[in-house]
């Protein structure tokens, strides 16, 4: 006291300078793990309910048909999404590898009042096109952030419920009380999912949705926990993705930020993630589609994306073109299994098994994978 008295404040300054000090080592020191994900017959099952692969790998433990039955239903709702609310009708032959692909086309134009029906939209072969695009682009992105809030994955559901069907049913939007521990998600549904879904089509998705996942034995369930759990930054969880798609803590060893890549092309994966309940763990700015370019070359971009000496990379999916990119880039791979029994499947892989992975090619002790 007598020294701050005095005007002697180096020791405080000291200790502030200190602090500053171990907080830029803790940030130098962390370590970013970029966990690149494939989408079908990994995240979600689709393409082999549709054809019956996956009913076969239990030996007619499972009712084939139904398989099928339940994928044409999601191929049916994913189009209508698409269609309906991510201008796919319009823009179905123009795919981009990302959202922000033409971003340097957009002058930030008000598209409040914007007539999509009527610009005329065709090949973005020139300037004019391409701006026309990216408007559509930067409106899905907006949607999809927006959507991003699934009232059945919440404590509290059935309250969060009632409170949804009071919205859509009387189209209020005040004097509803915030459900304890929930209210961030509960302001997201007000301003967001009124304005692109009605209450109708969300019970219709969250019935499939669950309907498949008791046909896939939690399939679906298993994989986004895993994947929340790839998103947890220093073993706390976090509900919602910042908009850069990582999960940090300055005090925190490890930074994990999700990216999706799938060969399937850009706005029906947006749409997947949607209604698989995927978009609140990755971001719309880290889903690519590899249609047109190639894994390799969307590998590529997401290292230049995420350089740095302590950025730590790992490819699971379940396809052949995958694997030969990470090892092309010298990634581990995790290969998903769809054969029951199998632990490299869902539910089964675990935080333990992707850490052997990741030491086999990184060589650094794995902390952060050691519990199941």
């Amino acid at each position: 006291m007598d020294e701050l008295m005095s005007g002697n404040s180096t020791i405080p300054n000291q200790k502030m300078k200190a602090s500053v000090k171990d907080s830029a080592k803790k940030t130098l020191d962390q370590i970013t793990n970029v966990y690149i994900w494939d989408m079908d017959e990994t995240l979600i099952l689709l393409k082999s309910l549709l054809n019956g692969t996956y009913a076969e790998t239990f030996n007619g433990l499972k009712d084939l048909q139904k398989g099928v039955e339940i994928g044409k239903m999601w191929e049916k709702y994913i189009l209508q999404v698409a269609d309906d609310i991510f201008f796919y009708e319009q823009i179905e032959n123009y795919n981009k590898p990302f959202l922000d692909a033409l971003s340097q086309y957009d002058d930030g134009l008000d598209l409040s009042d914007y007539d999509f029906n009527q610009d005329g939209c065709s090949s973005p072969y020139d300037d004019l096109n391409k701006r026309k695009l990216a408007y559509r682009h930067r409106i899905i992105a907006d949607k999809y952030k927006q959507a991003g809030f699934h009232p059945m994955d919440s404590g509290g559901k059935s309250v969060i419920l009632a409170c949804i069907t009071n919205v859509f049913k009387n189209n209020i939007f005040w004097g509803l009380e915030p459900v304890s521990g929930s209210s961030i998600l509960l302001d997201m549904l007000i301003l967001g999912l009124r304005n692109i879904f009605d209450q109708e089509m969300i019970k219709l998705w969250d019935d499939l949705y669950n309907m498949t996942d008791s046909y896939t034995d939690r399939w679906l369930s298993s994989a986004r926990a895993f994947l929340e759990q790839c998103s947890d930054g220093n073993k706390d969880s976090t509900p919602l993705a910042p908009a850069n798609g990582f999960v940090d803590s300055t005090d925190a060893k490890f930074q994990n930020v999700s990216v999706l890549v799938t060969s399937g092309s850009l706005i029906p994966s947006l749409v997947k993630c949607l209604l698989f309940r995927l978009d609140d763990l990755i971001t719309d700015g880290n889903v690519y589609s590899s249609w047109e370019v190639g894994k390799l070359q969307c590998f590529s971009w997401i290292k230049e994306r995420f350089s740095s000496p302590n950025v730590r990379f790992c490819v699971i999916g379940d396809g052949w073109e995958e694997c030969e990119a990470a090892q092309t880039m010298r990634w581990p791979f995790v290969k998903i299994d769809l054969r029951p029994g199998s632990s490299h499947r869902f539910p089964g892989l675990t935080l333990r098994t992707v850490g052997h992975y990741f030491s086999i090619v990184y060589g650094i002790p794995d902390a952060e994978n050691d519990d199941e």
